[in-house]
């Protein structure tokens, strides 16, 4: 019986805790460059005196789908997708090297290159700074330049080069920030075989239809899960009255 609760149980609090990825993922789905997490549940038997008919469910270490999403072409100067696989390296809110993908780009007021979201973009000496009434042009190599405004490609100037990185998946953890760094917590050497598309933008690579599909599915688990757990205690209170009958 103690099997039955435990499985049930843990069945219920894991299944919980994937709908909660489950929806954090597909309030993401308009989020460029955004990555879905993934769950997997593991059954473990519990260690101990008196423990040995007992097993829970376990979540083993999230995992993220780094499968590249869509590349949609904007035209906008300051939007930028990856081509195949690498990382805008930018500084979190600790003032940390983190990676995103997200190439949505802009100027601030103090004219430092940031991500749509206010993150500011490093470049190969601390955050790219870019002069104020300028034309602004990235090249694929992630070279910024400038051109003031009216005088044409004659004067032409290199702000900086954004930070390019592409180390190994494996190397990657994601923070509660939705930001990537390394599990090391060592930044990662610029990479010069990342690349980038100028005027576009990568959608995230959440399928909705099969985000949908996994909550209902969930919803059905965690129900299953409950009705095993009212089929014990009913099961119990069955026994409690032979017990008491004899």
């Amino acid at each position: 019986m103690d099997r039955v609760i435990y499985v049930a149980m843990t069945g219920a609090r894991e299944v919980t805790r994937q709908q909660a990825a489950v929806s954090h993922n597909l309030a993401n789905i308009s989020t460029h460059g955004f990555k879905q997490e993934l769950n997997v549940f593991r059954a473990l038997p519990v260690v101990g005196e008196g423990a040995k008919t007992r097993a829970f469910v376990l979540e083993t270490t999230p995992r993220t789908d780094f499968t590249p999403g869509t590349v949609q072409q904007t035209g906008q100067p300051l939007d930028v997708a990856l081509r195949g696989s690498g990382w805008i390296a930018v500084q979190d809110a600790n003032g940390q090297e983190a990676y995103t993908r997200m190439g949505h780009l802009q100027v601030s007021q103090n004219g430092i290159m940031q991500t749509g979201n206010g993150l500011n973009v490093l470049g190969d000496a601390g955050p790219l700074a870019v002069p104020p009434d300028q034309d602004i042009l990235i090249a694929k190599d992630g070279t910024v330049s400038t051109v003031p405004i009216n005088l044409g490609l004659n004067a032409v100037a290199i702000a900086g080069r954004i930070k390019l990185v592409n180390p190994t998946e494996t190397d990657l953890e994601r923070g509660e920030d939705g930001l990537f760094r390394q599990k090391s917590g060592q930044p990662a050497d610029a990479d010069a075989n990342v690349t980038l598309i100028s005027g576009a933008l990568e959608t995230s690579n959440v399928n909705p239809a099969e985000a949908m599909v996994n909550m209902v599915s969930l919803a059905r688990q965690f129900e299953l899960q409950m009705r095993v757990l009212r089929a014990a205690e009913d099961n119990n209170r069955s026994a409690d009255k032979v017990l008491s009958a004899t």
